[in-house]
């Protein structure tokens, strides 16, 4: 039986994964999340009879080791997808990556798990400097050095169909003037349908180690708003702002609020400069191809598009324009 858990599932790749898997009459699919509304959201995903029943949705404490040995049996494969970029005074950094990949590998030595996903973020290694990425680097290591067969796969910027990437990435490439943070800080965006083929490719072939994946293209953050706007059919004017502006701010941000918009952490691994050789990694991974720049842009900014073309029909007969 082709058989997974997802931890993190309701999550824009969880939910991908979900659909992809469920579509498939030999998989079966234990979503496990921390809320009643996060399991709500799943059982909302559009998806046919058919699908519905091979999904099992489960509400579990991510460091619950009891809770999760019980929901990893009669499963073999784990996919990890939980993690935070912005750490707040309700949400840190510990609790969601150690305390959580601590507690999987514990249950996994009581469960049937036989092999674990872990997705994590370039640049993330447990001496950085960046609070964020050291602690995503001290996760990888708790599962790398536990009982189970793990692989981590470390991803850049992720575009897919939905998540808020793409839409602040459309957002502003339409803006006459654009504003960023050091705006030749390299960017190599990787399409969301390319890392769920990863996830299972390291899965089927059983692949274990430490992998760094980007996207086919390195490109400037600058260059990337421009041809997002070209794309789109638009020119913007791309201001840089020093990341030492977006640093400070998030400093400031973090003194002033409990749940800041923006953190000085948060900031730094966004301003992490990307340039990956994927060649290698995707043949020792298994993956065979790439899905383009231009080609990924397109399938996200086209579900905008159409998202905003059925947002405004209603409006305009009402004699209202956005415009």
């Amino acid at each position: 039986m082709n058989d997974w858990v997802i931890t993190g599932a309701n999550g824009n790749l969880g939910k991908r994964l979900i659909d992809e898997l469920t579509r498939e009459t030999d998989s079966r699919v234990r979503a496990i999340v921390r809320s009643q509304s996060a399991a709500d959201l799943l059982k909302n995903l559009p998806l046919t009879s058919d699908q519905r029943s091979r999904l099992d949705i489960r509400i579990c404490d991510y460091r619950d080791t009891d809770g999760l040995s019980e929901a990893f049996q009669g499963y073999s494969n784990l996919v990890h997808l939980v993690g935070i970029l912005k750490q707040t005074r309700y949400a840190g950094y510990e609790d969601a990556h150690e305390l959580s990949c601590e507690a999987i590998a514990a249950a996994s030595l009581k469960s049937t798990l036989s092999h674990i996903v872990y997705l994590s973020i370039v640049g993330s290694r447990s001496d950085s400097r960046n609070l964020c990425l050291a602690s995503k680097g001290r996760a990888e290591q708790i599962l790398r050095q536990g009982p189970t067969d793990s692989c981590v796969l470390r991803v850049p910027m992720v575009l897919g169909e939905h998540d808020y990437a793409s839409k602040a990435l459309f957002y502003r490439a339409i803006k006459p003037v654009s504003f960023t943070f050091r705006s030749s800080s390299l960017e190599q965006p990787i399409y969301a349908g390319d890392v769920l083929k990863a996830i299972r490719s390291v899965v089927l072939n059983k692949v274990v180690g430490s992998f760094d994946l980007g996207g086919p293209q390195s490109l400037s953050r600058k260059a990337l708003l421009k041809k997002s706007s070209e794309l789109l059919g638009k020119s913007t004017r791309v201001v840089s702002v020093p990341i030492s502006v977006g640093l400070l701010l998030g400093k400031i941000l973090e003194l002033m609020m409990a749940n800041p918009p923006v953190t000085a952490a948060m900031m730094g691994v966004l301003d992490h400069d990307d340039s990956i050789d994927t060649k290698d990694v995707m043949t020792q991974i298994g993956l065979e191809k790439l899905t383009s720049l231009d080609s990924m842009l397109g399938l996200v900014f086209e579900v905008i598009e159409l998202s905003l073309i059925h947002i405004s029909e209603p409006t305009r007969r009402r004699g209202i324009s956005y415009a």
